[in-house]
C-alpha cells in the first residue's frame, strides 16, 4: 500500500491547495524554478506530468534526475538543467505553471530578485500561473522581528540572511508584470521565526 509521503512526497500544502482546486491539472507543463531535490515534483511525477526544473546545485539536480528515471522513466533527464534562476535556459512562453518555492528570498538584493523573477515571468506561457512561496514581513513589524541589514535584507532569527517582500512590493509587482492575483495573499507567521507568504499570479500578457 502507498503512503501519502510515497504518493505525494513532501509537496508544500499551498501548491498540493493548487492541485485540489485543478489549477494544476494533467497534460500542464511544469516548471520547478529552484527545484532543489524535487521535493514539490513527486506527485506530478507520478501522475504523468511533464516536469522541467532548474537549480544551482547540481547535486541536487543529479538527485532529481533519479527520483525523475524511478517515477517517470519516460522523461529525459534533459528537463532538469542545473542552472541559477537568473539564467534560465528554456524559451519564452515555453511552461503552463512555473513553481517558486522558497527560493526567492534567497536574493542578494534588489537586482537579483528582480532577474530571477523576469526569468520565471518569461517562461511562462500568457494565461499561465506563477506560483511563489517566498518571506516577507506581512504580519510582523519587520525592525522588531528581525534584524535589518541593508534595503530587503535582515538577518533571520535563525541566522540566515533572506530578502523579505511586503504586501505592497508584491501587489505593484503582479500589476508591473501584467497578472492578476488568483487568490489574495496569504502568509503563514511561524512564531519568532519567519513569515511565508503564498503569492499566486495568472499571466495575462
Amino acid at each position: 500500500m502507498t503512503t501519502l509521503v510515497e504518493q505525494f512526497g513532501n509537496i508544500d500544502i499551498y501548491l498540493f491547495d493548487q492541485l485540489l482546486r485543478g489549477n494544476i491539472a494533467p497534460g500542464m507543463r511544469v516548471l520547478d524554478a529552484g527545484c532543489g531535490g524535487g521535493r514539490n515534483l513527486v506527485y506530478l511525477l507520478r501522475e504523468g506530468y511533464e516536469i522541467f526544473g532548474v537549480d544551482a546545485s547540481a547535486e541536487a539536480v543529479e538527485h532529481l534526475r533519479s527520483v525523475a528515471a524511478r517515477l517517470a522513466p519516460g522523461l529525459d533527464a534533459g528537463n532538469f538543467r542545473v542552472e541559477p534562476v537568473e539564467a534560465m535556459s528554456f524559451p519564452d512562453g515555453f511552461a503552463d505553471v512555473v513553481i517558486s518555492n522558497a527560493v526567492l528570498h534567497f536574493a542578494r538584493d534588489d537586482a537579483q530578485f528582480e532577474a530571477m523573477l523576469g526569468k520565471m515571468w518569461r517562461v511562462l506561457r500568457p494565461g499561465g500561473m506563477l506560483f511563489c512561496r517566498l518571506a516577507s514581513t506581512i504580519g510582523v513589524d519587520p525592525d522588531q522581528s528581525f534584524q535589518p541589514i541593508a534595503g530587503r535584507r535582515f538577518r533571520m532569527p535563525g541566522g540566515m540572511d533572506w530578502y523579505l517582500v511586503d504586501e505592497a512590493l508584491l501587489m505593484r509587482l503582479t500589476t508591473e508584470l501584467g497578472g492578476e492575483l488568483i487568490d489574495p495573499l496569504k502568509t503563514t507567521v511561524v512564531q519568532g521565526a519567519r513569515c511565508m507568504t503564498t503569492w499566486v499570479v495568472r499571466k495575462n500578457r
